[in-house]
């Protein structure tokens, strides 16, 4: 088993910076969804309305997507391949404020309370026509003000990873990661607490093609880089 970050020090202090994007240009939503039929239904209606469309079939595209672009907007189903949409909701809101909608099948109570209650902007039943859906993402994106990602800074003592430039500090020190060994500690960084298996990680990181000893090579060079006494790590 692989730890996340461990016990967050008490300095140690988790900040949001940068402000909101004013929106120029076509706004992107990201569409989480297993069903093709479903995203083409979306991505037809989304882009008549002047939308931009982003995919993906499963939270790690999701989330590699949220990283990689510039999204507006999060239309997201709750059954999915792996982690449901209710733990891809709970992960995104650890670090940004960008709306989230929910799209589902799943039309009980107790389903639409918990995805309110993760911090969803909105929660749609499957049910309701795509022109409803497209009202009701320009509904939420008024209210929001359109944010688009937030950016945070992560901040433990004498370790800070600025999200948006992919940059990490030791003392104030500049650390040079590979892509690959950034990846894995953002990860651990923003699951605090979190244990992890090496094949979780191997699934989030290298997409299910990788091994257990790329695991523990990544996460000795980590020590290696990060901690003052790599042998005991903090």
């Amino acid at each position: 088993m692989v730890g996340g970050s461990g016990r967050q020090d008490e300095s140690g202090e988790w900040t949001k910076t940068g402000l909101p994007d004013s929106g120029a240009g076509p706004r992107t939503v990201l569409v989480v969804d297993d069903d093709p039929d479903i995203v083409a239904l979306m991505r037809d209606f989304l882009d008549s309305e002047g939308f931009s469309v982003a995919e993906a079939g499963n939270p790690a595209q999701a989330e590699a997507r949220l990283q990689r672009d510039p999204i507006d907007c999060v239309l997201l189903d709750v059954m999915l391949p792996g982690d449901s949409g209710f733990e891809l909701c709970r992960r995104i809101r650890e670090t940004s404020d960008i709306p989230i909608l929910f799209l589902s099948a799943r039309q009980e109570d107790v389903d639409k309370l918990r995805g309110l209650g993760l911090g969803a902007d909105d929660y749609i039943v499957k049910s309701a026509t795509p022109t409803e859906v497209v009202a009701r993402i320009r509904a939420v994106l008024r209210r929001t003000g359109g944010r688009r990602d937030i950016k945070p800074t992560l901040r433990y003592a004498g370790l800070s990873i600025d999200v948006g430039a992919r940059e990490v500090y030791v003392d104030g020190r500049l650390v040079n990661l590979t892509p690959k060994e950034y990846d894995l500690l953002w990860l651990m960084a923003a699951h605090p607490r979190q244990v992890f298996t090496h094949e979780a990680l191997i699934a989030r990181l290298w997409g299910d093609i990788g091994d257990r000893h790329a695991v523990t090579v990544h996460v000795g060079r980590l020590r290696d880089k990060i901690e003052p006494d790599p042998a005991h790590p903090k």
